[in-house]
């Protein structure tokens, strides 16, 4: 299983990061690269615990019966719903974005799994370490394969 605290998947993820263009095409979705790496970078408050998450209803009721599938080996469905708090429909700088996803992502890793263990994510609740590197992972690799990276 990939996860970002395993060396090699999150090198990986950082090269993909790298490739990615300004003006890339988006394969599905409505939100152009920099938008991407601003929702990307918004979603890493979660892990490094800097917001104060709870678990929304439908999350606690759904969560149960879609776990294997979200921590499971296939990458995320195309047009997946989004938590309203993570929608960025504002124009923003893609190479300052993308600096402060990279930035993001070295605080998570520095971090390690330890101190992600029992954080809440809003939608899938409390998460072990090794569930966030899982979840962090399959994030990013669905949305550089939206921009074809």
């Amino acid at each position: 299983m990939n996860s970002l605290f395993i060396p090699a998947d999150r090198e990986a993820l950082s090269h993909r990061l790298a490739a990615l263009e300004p003006g890339a095409a988006r394969q599905w979705g409505k939100m152009d690269p920099a938008q991407m790496l601003c929702h990307c970078a918004i979603s890493m408050g979660d892990p490094l615990g800097e917001r104060s998450a709870k678990q929304v209803f439908l999350g606690k009721l759904v969560t149960p019966f879609i776990r294997g599938a979200v921590f499971g080996g296939k990458p995320f469905r195309r047009n997946s719903p989004t938590d309203p708090t993570f929608v960025v429909s504002a124009s923003t700088d893609f190479e300052a974005e993308r600096i402060r996803l990279a930035t993001l992502i070295d605080r998570v890793v520095q971090r390690g799994a330890a101190k992600t263990e029992g954080l809440v994510h809003p939608f899938f609740g409390r998460l072990s370490g090794e569930e966030w590197g899982i979840l962090i992972y399959k994030h990013l690799d669905h949305h550089l394969r939206q921009f074809g990276v």
